[in-house]
């Protein structure tokens, strides 16, 4: 995020796995100002993300709720803050880290952490299952290989 993700900016941006922003990033949720509420999951994710004190706050408050990056930082809605001329750097940087890792098991990890806030959904039980989809894939082997042969993997996703 590099200046305002305000209202449907900061919902799709809640909607990612993880967040970068710049310094001169400010965040909100300016919808009750407009006689509405946050939509598309603003209400729901900025809570998980932040907690419900601070989600209630930063909502109640509108316009006069928006916050800057490094206080989003600290509430935990944004993971890294850069400055804006490093913001396309770092994201690269983290995508090129992610891009190393097993896609199996990426997919996976993402399954069994988002089941956790899935309502009716065991996160526990759902991991458990995920683990043991792991094991006997392509992309499991590779890595233990890998791991075993002192050398990179290289993943398919399979």
């Amino acid at each position: 995020m590099n200046g305002f993700a305000l209202g449907g900016g900061l919902e799709l941006a809640m909607s990612c796995h993880f967040r970068v922003a710049s310094e001169n990033a400010k965040l909100g949720l300016p919808e009750v100002g407009l006689g509405v509420i946050p939509g598309y999951g603003g209400t729901q994710r900025l809570a998980r993300l932040v907690g419900k004190g601070k989600a209630m706050e930063m909502i109640f408050l509108g316009g006069a709720g928006m916050i800057k990056a490094d206080e989003a930082l600290q509430w935990g809605l944004v993971n890294h803050v850069v400055a804006p001329d490093q913001l396309m750097t770092k994201c690269n940087e983290l995508a090129a880290a992610i891009a190393k890792n097993s896609p199996t098991a990426l997919g996976a990890a993402i399954r069994a952490v988002n089941a956790g806030y899935e309502p009716g959904a065991n996160g526990l039980a759902r991991e458990i299952e995920e683990f043991g989809k792991c094991f006997g894939t392509a992309d499991f082997k590779e890595g233990t290989s890998a791991f075993m042969e002192k050398r990179k993997a290289e993943f398919t996703g399979a």
